[in-house]
């Protein structure tokens, strides 16, 4: 699937966004990703996954996701690539973990799979998780990138599209000068 094409399901599914947003980060942006709209139509979220697992050298033996947006990309993207499916989520203290059972075991190759990857900050999160678990950690895998090419994992990096999206301090922001009124679609509190 070309860029194009990729970029045409994005629009369609209504994952990539236009309009004046306030980010989770509090910056503002003229463009927003949401890429749980892709989720919720499975036949689509296949393709994409698909495309995305074409890209991974494998053998892998188990894809992790943060929740909640790498929860459905792991699994699917495990899927593609026949293997096992786990994710970390936040405990009582506010700290990613395993739970529910998962366990990975010493040696397994491991891919970090997450929905947007913008500072990495979740990513990082699942990496210093299971450093030192003795696996082998391969790489990270995202459905899109808009570090503008900033995040750097010290892993090869998978995004299955790269979409540069320009953000702005407030105080900066030409949507606010212009008087487009804003709105908040994360789903973080701030």
């Amino acid at each position: 699937m070309d860029k194009n094409k990729l970029l045409e399901l994005l629009e369609e599914t209504g994952v990539y966004q236009t309009g004046h947003f306030r980010l989770s980060s509090g910056r503002h942006a003229q463009h927003y990703l949401q890429c749980a709209r892709l989720l919720q139509y499975p036949d689509k979220a296949a393709i994409a996954l698909q495309e995305l697992a074409n890209q991974i050298p494998t053998p892998i033996d188990v894809v992790i996701g943060p929740a909640l947006g790498g929860v459905i990309i792991a699994y699917e993207l495990a899927r593609a690539l026949q293997t096992r499916a786990i994710f970390s989520e936040r405990d009582s203290n506010n700290q990613m973990s395993l739970r529910r059972g998962f366990t990975l075991n010493p040696g397994e190759k491991v891919l970090v799979a997450e929905d947007v990857v913008t500072t990495g900050g979740s990513v990082r999160e699942v990496l210093d998780l299971i450093a030192d678990q003795g696996v082998e950690l391969v790489g990270v895998a995202a459905l899109i990138d808009r570090s503008n090419g900033t995040v750097d994992f010290g892993l090869p990096f998978y995004p299955l599209i790269s979409l540069p999206v320009t953000s702005y301090a407030e105080e900066d922001c030409p949507l606010c000068q212009a008087g487009i009124p804003i709105i908040k679609p994360g789903s973080r509190k701030l």
